[in-house]
């Protein structure tokens, strides 16, 4: 019998915002200001998706709650070191995601001139 081929599908969290103290400025460690947060987490969802039970896939309250506790646990310079911080996080806690894909945005960057936000991306996978 041929062995079945494993599905790569996605769950997507979007817009985690978070109030944090993140950033290179003595005002932004002291202050802090608005994160957001998106995440792809990539993984074989099939054996959820065919049982409807919470077991057998990703629960993404668990996901939003490891990624606030990073995101609030330690002050980072980098959004970059923050990014790869929620990535390995991820990885780590849960085990049937094969990748992850990691979105933080920064809506008031201490930036000279007029910008929407800064974002930094981070894919990880095992």
């Amino acid at each position: 019998m041929a062995k079945r081929k494993s599905s790569i599908d996605i769950i997507r969290l979007h817009n985690a915002v978070f109030y944090a103290y993140h950033g290179v400025l003595s005002d932004e460690q002291t202050l802090g200001g608005k994160f957001e947060v998106d995440v792809d987490l990539h993984c074989d969802l099939s054996k959820g998706a065919k049982s409807d039970s919470l077991k057998q896939t990703v629960d993404y309250e668990r996901v939003y709650d490891c990624i606030k506790g990073l995101v609030l646990g330690k002050k980072y310079f980098l959004i970059e070191a923050l990014a790869n911080t929620i990535a390995d996080g991820l990885l780590k806690n849960f085990k049937l995601v094969k990748r992850v894909v990691v979105r933080v945005r920064k809506p008031s960057a201490p930036v000279k001139g007029v910008i929407d936000h800064v974002e930094v991306e981070i894919g990880r996978g095992r």
